[in-house]
């Protein structure tokens, strides 16, 4: 007998403790599929413009984290949405580059849809994209209301 253990159709036996659930490959979404209070996204685009719009901290206490956050217009070749980067991703979120953003999520700020990343998303910045960002379907100008459906009872 062989020092692997093999089972009954004479195959060797894998083990399970090493291998490495299989990655599902990203389902790459354009801007104007994006829906409000829905997760998950992965999508290319171009930035547009970046406004800091808070910066909190003291840069004498070496222990008191700098917050930053930025809001940038971001978009592709169907529409832009206002992305909301925070902290190192504001230095990612330059205009006029191209970024890979990973398992993105669609926050609500006053109605209205900002596209953000998490600690479990990501951000690349990648090679210049070939298309033309269409300006004019901005996304975050939509106003949603949240309406509650009432059951009628017969």
């Amino acid at each position: 007998m062989s020092a692997a253990a093999s089972n009954s159709t004479g195959r060797p036996q894998q083990q399970q403790s090493n291998a490495k659930p299989a990655l599902r490959k990203p389902v790459f979404v354009k801007v104007d599929q994006l829906k409000p209070s829905t997760a998950g996204h992965t999508l290319t685009a171009k930035v547009l413009s970046s406004d800091i719009v808070l910066m909190k901290g003291r840069s004498v206490s070496q222990g008191l984290r700098k917050t930053r956050i930025a809001e940038c217009l971001i978009g592709d070749e169907t529409g832009t949405i206002i992305f909301t980067a925070r902290n190192d991703q504001v230095d990612q979120l330059k205009p006029g580059t191209t970024v890979i953003i990973r398992n993105a999520k669609i926050d609500m700020l006053k109605g209205t849809m900002r596209l953000a990343v998490d600690k479990w998303g990501r951000i690349e910045v990648t090679e210049p994209a070939k298309f033309a960002v269409k300006e004019d379907n901005n996304l975050s100008l939509v106003e949603y209301e949240l309406v509650n459906v009432a059951e009628e009872r017969p």
